[in-house]
């Protein structure tokens, strides 16, 4: 409880770096502590103590500002003070666009009907470099965004599925005009839906290692698919 925490991936906003069905461990140590870092929020701590700094690239479990109630899993992109804008599928982190390289296309293992998407080498100022893929290639509802200056004290987070993450990206439809703006900055944060521009107290650590990974053929109530089901090549990978 004070060190490491499991969780299970629920959904596919995180794929090809994360499936559905993974269990990892994360760790709550590296960021210091927070008011979400116990079970059922029992501990009440204001800001964070033995704080430790987030890195971009982190893949992170967070408590995102519109459903504090629900752990979310994604990828540090913007830091403090940055410029984050989606322009036709490609990301500019402070007006620079992020360079990244076409790979061979992706077929979800789960979702094996939906055919091969176009999948990509990635690599962020600082040089972590990770996977990510296109399923609407570069036309998705979120591909082209305003630019959004990420506050003192927060952090903006994507998924690796970039047309299929709800994120810090996704703003309420129609609305206040501010939320119709180029550029969407501390003041117009109740624009967004769930994510928005994360706040360190908030985050609960990063995602370290996978120690389990089930495919969707596991069944409860069949104990044979407890082995079958396993993907044994995924078990005791370092998420990076």
């Amino acid at each position: 409880t004070f060190a490491y925490e499991p969780f299970n991936i629920p959904s596919s906003s995180m794929v090809p770096t994360l499936l559905v069905g993974d269990y990892l461990f994360v760790s709550k140590s590296a960021y210091g502590y927070g008011k979400y870092s116990f079970p059922g929020d029992l501990v009440p701590v204001e800001g964070r103590i033995w704080e430790g700094e987030p890195k971009r690239g982190d893949v992170i479990v967070f408590r995102p500002p519109g459903e504090p109630e629900t752990d979310f899993i994604k990828r540090l992109i913007g830091m403090p003070g940055d410029r984050v804008q989606m322009r036709q599928g490609r990301l500019f982190i402070n007006d620079v666009m992020v360079e990244r390289q076409r790979i061979e296309d992706y077929v979800n293992p789960d979702r094996p009907g939906m055919g091969p998407v176009p999948q990509y080498m990635e690599t962020l100022p600082g040089g972590v470099t990770h996977r990510i893929i296109e399923e609407a290639n570069d036309f998705g509802q979120n591909d082209n965004t305003p630019t959004f200056v990420v506050p003192v004290g927060h952090y903006f987070m994507m998924g690796d599925n970039r047309d299929g993450s709800a994120d810090s990206r996704e703003l309420k439809r129609g609305g206040d005009a501010k939320c119709q703006g180029d550029v969407i900055d501390e003041s117009a944060s109740d624009c967004f839906t769930k994510v928005g521009f994360v706040p360190k107290e908030n985050l609960i650590g990063p995602a370290k290692i996978l120690f389990w990974s089930y495919d969707s053929s596991n069944k409860w109530y069949n104990p044979i698919t407890w082995i079958t089901a396993l993907r044994f090549g995924r078990l005791f990978n370092v998420i990076d």
